[in-house]
């Protein structure tokens, strides 16, 4: 279900940057027409609202609104830099990601900020899905683990753990081993919380894929959820902000009533699509809450962007493989968003 980000397409291109007033002008003609319409969700929280959090400059949001800057196409990139100029996170899904992790959090570092990572690698990923892959077995995802985790140095940042792996066993994964796959996560929790100042959220799914959150509470707790700083929910699906929120808190306190979680409010404006194959590629969907850790609510530490916005969920409903770029979804989710 969960996807890697696409490819680096290239250098950036400075075009957008020739026309500051255009662009201010422009800007608040957009905003006020979309201040009629869209998502109340998204209206929730502006991009001054998440100070903690690293936005990439060479996003393939930020290239795709260079690249219309250049074009002449003013309104649709405008509309995508509500894709660019906000933080998501970076997906670690190759071998050898530590050069990577370490690059990532150095640059959020030079700029104040904090990295958002994705750790996405577990063996079987995705259970044959469209994002299959990860390591080739338990040893070489321990090693994997240890360079992600030594690429963070004395750092910090915020890890998404595995999106989808617990979720995945408790559902039914055939081909993976389930004590073999909590262990795995149990070692990742600990061995990336020995690195000073980093957050780790074990990835739970999604409120509408185990609906019962009680089947969750022996998985999470033996993937290492009480050392975790919390879990991850709607990562790469559509539930609302309040959804989610809900069936956070039932989880938390099937738990034992202390832990904290986040939500993936990358693309949850317009809530889950009501057809077949919801998670995939859906239409109508918009952009949902911008990241922020003002949340008003103790127990979920920030709403997040973990999906980032615009990349396929794979090849359903004419789009390209999951975790590539598609700029017209990406332009749909930003029409349809609100501020």
């Amino acid at each position: 279900m969960s996807q890697p980000p696409c490819p680096r397409l290239g250098p950036r291109r400075p075009s957008r940057h020739r026309f500051p007033l255009l662009r201010g002008v422009l800007a608040a003609v957009l905003l006020l027409g979309a201040a009629a319409s869209g998502s109340a969700q998204a209206a929730r929280a502006e991009p001054g609202d998440a100070p903690v959090f690293w936005v990439d400059p060479d996003s393939a949001a930020a290239r795709q609104a260079d690249e219309w800057w250049g074009q002449g196409r003013i309104e649709d990139a405008l509309l995508i830099e509500r894709i660019a100029e906000r933080p998501q996170a970076v997906w670690l899904n190759d071998d050898e990601p530590g050069a990577v992790v370490r690059a990532k959090v150095e640059a959020a570092e030079r700029a104040g900020r904090t990295a958002l990572l994705v750790a996405y690698f577990v063996p079987d990923r995705d259970c044959d899905g469209y994002s299959s892959g990860g390591a080739r077995d338990a040893a070489h995802y321990r090693e994997w683990i240890d360079d992600f985790a030594t690429g963070l140095g004395t750092t910090g940042a915020y890890v998404i753990l595995e999106p989808d792996a617990v979720a995945h066993m408790v559902a039914g994964c055939e081909d993976a081993d389930a004590d073999e796959r909590y262990a795995l996560l149990a070692h990742a929790v600990e061995r990336l919380k020995r690195q000073p100042d980093t957050k780790v959220y074990l990835d739970a799914g999604n409120a509408g894929w185990i609906p019962d959150e009680r089947r969750l509470v022996a998985p999470l707790r033996s993937s290492g959820i009480d050392e975790a700083d919390g879990f991850a929910l709607n990562v790469s699906n559509f539930h609302t902000d309040e959804e989610s929120a809900d069936y956070g808190h039932r989880l938390a306190a099937e738990l034992g009533g202390d832990k904290h979680f986040v939500i993936d409010s990358s693309r949850n404006g317009n809530g889950p699509y009501a057809g077949t194959e919801a998670w995939c590629n859906p239409p109508g969907r918009a952009l949902g809450t911008p990241p922020t850790t003002a949340t008003g609510d103790a127990a979920l530490d920030a709403y997040l962007w973990i999906k980032r916005p615009g990349e396929s969920d794979g090849t359903c409903r004419g789009g390209p493989r999951a975790g590539q770029w598609w700029p017209e979804y990406a332009l749909g989710l930003a029409e349809r968003a609100r501020g």
